[in-house]
């Protein structure tokens, strides 16, 4: 692969590990950090070894692509520079506030023949993208992502903040947007919704029950798919993933012979076939920049393409419209 030019803008608690692994990538150049505090931005382009600029009209060259970190609100306006100039964004999640301004970038990348992508790191876990080779076709999924209140991305609800991963995730494993969704939740510490539950209809018949918290003592990443004759269980905080299957075994005599035995649990067991799934040890944003790179290189898609990130963005609204019917308010 060709050596890339490239900058990251919005070094917080995000963009300062795309600065570091861009850094570290041998096929990228990292030329800049744009980032408006200038004592963050000096402090880490000495450590990643190249410059800083406070503003993105600063930069002194074209670059190959730009990785847009910034508070979500502030998406458009970073990733417009580049687009109009032709040079592909890499965007955090969410792709944009709303699935309006996710069309207009979009749109502007199509005039001037530049490529989205969209930072949905959890693709890249390696969990995740064991489970997915699988091909389980899902009838079920049921996914738990909570986390401790970190005063961070608080400018958005946490449908968009953290169930937004989850949204990805499923959309990308049915292939497909629901026909019906359903969620309850609201305010606790934000003026955004803290909590929310949401349950998802598809038109393949598949059902999905997704949470998502930022009230939880402890973290937790849960993903699970039940599929007709088998269940993956993904846990992406672990880095962990469990497949659990019917055995050649698994046939009415053998389990009605279980349940008669003196250890029924042990034998149901027994008719079943469970693997751990082997993992990879690659850092899921590494393999995400790694990938944007390539797609960069090569002129095709990123594997989460700016269209995935509007559908994930437009089906957060449904939930969010949703649950205005019946959330609660720090008021009430």
């Amino acid at each position: 692969m060709a050596t890339l030019k490239a900058c990251v803008v919005g070094v917080g608690h995000l963009g300062r590990h795309h600065a570091r692994i861009l850094s570290e990538l041998p096929q990228i150049n990292l030329v800049g950090i744009v980032e408006p505090d200038q004592v963050r931005g000096k402090e880490l382009a000495e450590r990643y070894s190249c410059s800083w600029y406070p503003k993105i009209s600063d930069l002194p060259a074209r670059v190959d692509f730009a990785v847009i970190a910034v508070p979500t609100v502030l998406h458009q306006s970073c990733a417009s520079p580049f687009l109009k100039a032709g040079v592909s964004v890499l965007i955090e999640k969410p792709m944009a506030p709303d699935p309006e301004i996710c069309r207009q970038i979009l749109d502007e990348a199509t005039a001037h023949g530049a490529m989205v992508g969209v930072g949905h790191v959890e693709r890249f876990n390696p969990a995740v993208r064991r489970a997915m080779e699988l091909g389980i076709q899902p009838r079920f999924v049921e996914a738990h992502r909570l986390a401790p209140y970190t005063f961070r991305s608080t400018d958005v609800g946490v449908v968009l903040d953290l169930m937004i991963h989850d949204i990805d995730l499923l959309l990308a494993w049915v292939g497909n947007v629901p026909d019906s969704v359903d969620a309850v939740g609201g305010q606790t510490l934000s003026s955004t919704e803290d909590i929310c539950s949401a349950r998802l209809k598809f038109p393949s018949g598949v059902t999905a029950n997704l949470t998502a918290s930022r009230l939880s003592l402890k973290p937790m990443r849960r993903f699970r798919v039940f599929g007709p004759d088998c269940y993956v269980s993904v846990d992406s905080q672990d880095r962990y993933a469990l497949l659990v299957q019917k055995s050649s075994k698994f046939q009415p005599e053998a389990i009605a012979q279980a349940a008669k035995s003196d250890n029924p649990s042990q034998a149901f067991q027994e008719l079943l076939h469970t693997e751990e799934l082997q993992l990879d040890e690659d850092e899921p944003l590494r393999a995400e920049l790694c990938a944007f790179a390539e797609a960069v290189e090569k002129g095709t898609d990123h594997p989460v393409s700016g269209m995935d990130g509007l559908r994930a963005v437009e089906t957060a609204f449904r939930i969010r419209e949703s649950l205005e019917e019946s959330h609660w308010t720090l008021d009430s």
